[in-house]
């Protein structure tokens, strides 16, 4: 059993930052994956990032590319999404996940995940 508890999000402009946080406990290795999901009103859930537990891998969606950064704290044991240059599309409520194995294949599909975070909701205006 993994539970994660999700912290950060909120209103910003256009341009600006946000860090999201992610803190996993209970049984978790360093095979494990933690990804983020980001959910709009109507549509599917969607992949934004992905990283192992044991922080040495990592991978995002195009969309996000050189403007989010997916990273391990160790001291804080968390997995952190720092969000730079926002735009309005990035508003959505973002989960994290947490998969049994961390695999670039089937990370992408929510339907993959057994354990979700609460969600948090980040609003970007114009």
């Amino acid at each position: 059993q993994i539970n994660l508890v999700q912290s950060g999000g909120g209103l910003v402009q256009a341009g600006e930052s946000l860090r999201l946080s992610c803190a996993p406990t209970g049984r978790i290795f360093s095979r494990n994956g933690i990804s983020w999901f980001r959910q709009v009103p109507g549509k599917e859930r969607e992949f934004v990032a992905s990283i192992r537990w044991s922080g040495d891998s990592a991978f995002y969606r195009d969309s996000v590319k050189g403007r989010f950064t997916i990273s391990r704290d160790n001291a804080k044991n968390t997995v952190d999404l720092q969000m730079n240059s926002l735009k309005v599309e990035d508003s959505a409520v973002y989960y994290c996940a947490a998969s049994l194995v961390f695999d670039t294949r089937s990370a992408p599909n929510a339907k993959g995940y057994s354990y979700w975070g609460q969600g948090t909701t980040v609003t970007v205006s114009a």
